[in-house]
């Protein structure tokens, strides 16, 4: 695919974007730390809680037992916990509620935990995106876009969303945010033990497009371990002129007496986050399997440690995609498609148009 008329810098970089305070404008920039929180799934089980019904609900209906996960974070050292909203969007949650009620739910029950930075949870919405599946890309993204300002509506501090296995979808949820609410933007894909996402995407492809659409901060969670993530991370600071998150699990998850369980220990976790901090990676926490004693080793890692300096920049990124784009593929017309729209209405219309997909 031929790329024509690209601008000097990112074309859909976002300029509107509040930030809360001066430390997270920081973050941002690249200059400080930021310590999330982990596995909400893995503490709601823990208190036997979550099984059966959308977990999400339980922001409204036992919102004391999610503050109470929230506030273990908040005293393991997280300085942003992440929203009980993963799968709160209106195709999940039905007649149940509706996103806005437990958008608003949730954002309290982080408030109350006493959390600095209450970051919205938005996570895949289940289903394949056409051509694959029966999701087109006008009902993600109307779906992720009702979310977003659900999330600015509630409070929210910035929006985060995670654990996305195709760039498609996530072109839709970025888009659909970016559209939507004026919040700080991070995003992160999930990837399999071959180094890819479920679909194909490498970890570079994959930082070039949330670099281009203007996240401000962008990464990997869940998929593995921190260790197996190692090549992973290394390949998005590679290009990646943003501050680069990593949320990876407790290691692979097995069975044990029909209870999915992980078993890397704590100290283990974060000496294995250790080289990515040392290469640049701003942004941890954890995934699935993780837990405040997790939580607490990454606190420690963090003291008086600084970020390491990366020199990619917006334009060296911008030559990156444009080489993605020259060698094609399903991300490289992707990228290319990006790099010549001129706002994102134009990026949807040529996508849709691209990619054969329904409207």
């Amino acid at each position: 695919m031929t790329i024509e008329g690209t601008a000097s810098t990112f074309p859909l970089k976002r300029t509107s974007t509040q930030v809360k305070d001066e430390r997270l404008q920081r973050v941002l920039r690249g200059e400080e730390f930021l310590l999330f929180d982990g596995g909400m799934g893995t503490m709601l089980q823990r208190a036997g809680l979550g099984a059966g019904e959308l977990p999400d609900l339980l922001c409204l209906q036992n919102p004391d037992a999610i503050t109470t996960i929230h506030r273990a974070y908040v005293e393991a050292g997280s300085q942003a916990v992440t929203t009980n909203t993963f799968g709160s969007n209106a195709r999940k949650l039905g007649d149940a509620a509706t996103v806005d009620e437990v958008f608003a739910a949730a954002v309290r029950c982080a408030r109350a935990a006493g959390a600095t930075y209450v970051a919205a949870d938005i996570g895949p919405i289940g289903e394949l995106m056409a051509p694959m599946g029966e999701l087109s890309f006008s009902e993600a993204y109307d779906l992720f876009a009702e979310q977003a300002r659900a999330a600015e509506k509630a409070g929210a501090d910035l929006v985060i969303v995670e654990t996305m296995a195709d760039t498609l979808e996530m072109v839709a949820a970025i888009l659909g945010v970016v559209d939507s609410c004026a919040l700080p933007l991070f995003a992160t894909m999930t990837f399999t033990a071959s180094g890819r996402t479920f679909l194909g995407a490498a970890p570079a492809e994959a930082a070039l497009i949330m670099a281009l659409l203007g996240v401000d901060a962008l990464g990997v969670n869940c998929s593995a371990g921190p260790a197996d993530l190692q090549p992973v991370v290394r390949e998005m600071l590679r290009v990646a002129p943003r501050p680069v998150i990593v949320q990876a699990n407790a290691g692979l998850p097995e069975v044990v007496d029909g209870v999915t369980t992980y078993t890397l220990p704590p100290a283990d976790y974060a000496a294995a986050v250790v080289p990515m901090i040392e290469a640049g990676a701003s942004v941890v926490g954890g995934c699935c399997g993780t837990n405040p004693d997790y939580i607490r080793e990454e606190a420690g890692l963090l003291t008086d440690r600084a970020v390491q300096p990366r020199s990619v920049d917006d334009g060296q990124a911008l030559a990156l995609a444009r080489e993605a784009a020259d060698e094609g593929g399903r991300d490289g017309d992707i990228i290319a498609l990006i790099l010549e729209a001129a706002d994102t209405a134009a990026l949807k219309d040529a996508l849709i148009e691209e990619f054969d997909l329904d409207w």
